[in-house]
């Protein structure tokens, strides 16, 4: 083992000057993601969402463009269905310059679904774990299905855009009419409410997609290399600083079986359904619940909805405090309510630990 760790260092060490000499030189590098402190976590999401946010920009403009010709128009000359007609044809010809997105961003999340698996398997191996240094079937399994599961969220979620987008149209046009706008007044109204659909809506959404693509990946990875090792059992560990949320500090410490994180893979990996996907592995929402407290809730649709604890203190603003927590699910009852792995909401930063 000490060998195979020597030798793995040498690697490093020899990529890492290799990388800094041609970038001496002028090439570009695609460097590889290190997931395995906080910091390192925050750098590889960042760098994800920056990529993805530079490749589906042009798009999102060409949409914003092709949406408002279709809409400069003379509305007070329109009637009600010819105004509902340029709206369809608006969003038709929107979706056309976006609907390949989801497809662009397959090979970048690819690429960096392996380079998570494969730094989470190096450090796998540096602390000790006894597994090899080659992806294994599950790692190839968990690359394949969060690319497939996040350009599929990509797509739905473009979707989304353009439904608001013809809500917003028409009442942007009937408001306009009413107040009895002028047709540039009316097309500048448009022009702002498609950018605001959009291109603004992804501000932050691109932060959001990197860090649970990285999130999960890791998790998956991790999940993978304590079966591969015989490990049974993993603790959720949450980075407990002044950001984290109060279902990360209600999750911390929690003891989940590998077995059950491999078998809601199993489910989510043979589902084309993003809301199917959601279902298997819903996100926790904090909601307010009975005389006004805050319930950490899990909402599978469907009328499927699970309280996993009420939040009698809060430890939101404090380091190394979890909080105080009422009428709390048992560790057994996380994984049937679709808690098996980070993430467990939006930006979230908790990972695994072996419970050896």
């Amino acid at each position: 083992m000490c060998g195979t760790s020597a030798t793995d260092d040498l690697i490093r060490e020899g990529r890492r000057a290799a990388d800094e000499l041609l970038e001496h030189l002028g090439v570009p590098v695609r460097k590889a993601f290190s997931v395995a402190t906080p910091r390192g976590f925050d750098a590889a999401v960042s760098r994800l969402a920056a990529l993805l946010r530079r490749l589906a920009r042009k798009s999102e403009l060409e949409a914003v463009k092709q949406a408002v010709a279709v809409l400069d128009v003379d509305w007070r000359a329109m009637t009600p269905a010819q105004r509902s007609e340029l709206v369809r044809r608006a969003l038709a010809r929107a979706g056309g310059a976006v609907h390949s997105v989801h497809e662009q961003i397959r090979a970048p999340l690819g690429r960096a679904a392996s380079d998570v698996v494969s730094a989470t398997r190096s450090d796998g191996r540096r602390r000790g774990l006894a597994i090899a240094a080659d992806f294994n079937a599950v790692d190839r399994r968990a690359v394949a299905y969060v690319v497939r599961a996040n350009s599929l969220f990509v797509r739905d979620e473009y979707g989304r855009r353009l439904d608001w987008l013809g809500i917003e149209a028409k009442r942007v046009v009937a408001r306009g009419l009413e107040d009895g706008l002028g047709r540039d007044e009316i097309a500048g109204d448009l022009a702002r409410a498609a950018n605001a659909a959009i291109v603004q809506r992804s501000a932050s959404y691109w932060d959001v997609i990197a860090s649970s693509f990285v999130g999960e990946s890791r998790s998956l990875s991790q999940i993978s290399a304590y079966a591969e090792a015989g490990i049974e059992h993993y603790m959720l560990s949450a980075v407990l600083d002044e950001h984290t949320t109060d279902t990360c500090r209600f999750l911390d410490g929690k003891v989940i079986q590998t077995s059950d994180a491999l078998h809601m893979l199993d489910r989510m990996e043979s589902s084309e359904d993003p809301a199917a996907i959601k279902r298997i592995r819903p996100w926790v929402r904090e909601r307010f619940g009975e005389e006004g407290k805050r319930a950490l809730v899990v909402d599978r649709g469907d009328g499927d909805r699970s309280v996993l604890a009420f939040v009698e203190r809060s430890g939101v603003g404090a380091r190394d405090d979890r909080g105080a927590y009422s009428r709390a699910v048992s560790g057994r009852d996380l994984a049937p309510a679709g808690i098996g792995f980070p993430p467990f909401h939006g930006l979230c930063r908790t990972t695994t630990l072996p419970d050896i």
